[in-house]
Formats: C-alpha cells, structure tokens, sequence
C-alpha cells in the first residue's frame, strides 16, 4: 500500500465518527421499536392470566417482560462496544 492511499489521521477519525454516528441511530431506533413492540402487545392483547410458578400473571405483561429484557440486552451491548472502543 502506497502512502497516497492510506487516509490520514484526520480522516481515519472521520470515518470513525461516521461509523459511531451510525451506531447511535441505530441504537435509539432499535430502542423506539422495542418501546413501540411492548406499547403495541400491550394494548393488543386481551385481559387475561396464566400461572407462572404457581401465581397469576397478565398475559399482556409478558412480552412486555420479554421486549425488556432484549432492549436491555442491547443496552448492554452497546456499552461493550462503547468500552472495546475506548470512549
């Protein structure tokens, strides 16, 4: 590889802060949608109870749970990758 092609340190910070921009968008999209997903389910789906370990749960309250626990996980993920990158 030649010096001409090889990018700079000013514009190999570019493309990073592209990149990361882009994380970012996906990242709070991903988050709205989960929000939208739980919303939707909940108002969906009709009153009614299952047992859980022996107790009454809302059957509408578990997707609610189950999209939590994916938008955390992706929360979570995220500040991983924030961590590996340095910032």
């Amino acid at each position: 590889m030649d010096e001409q092609s090889r990018p700079t340190a000013g514009e190999g910070s570019q493309v990073a802060n592209r990149a990361e921009t882009g994380l970012e968008r996906r990242f709070r999209l991903a988050l709205a949608l989960y929000a939208i997903l739980a919303t939707l389910a909940w108002f969906t789906l009709g009153e009614g109870s299952v047992f859980v370990a022996g107790r009454p749960v809302e059957i509408r309250l578990l997707p609610v749970v189950i999209l939590g626990g994916l938008a955390l996980r992706t929360v979570l993920a995220r500040q991983a990758e924030r961590i590996r990158r340095g910032h």
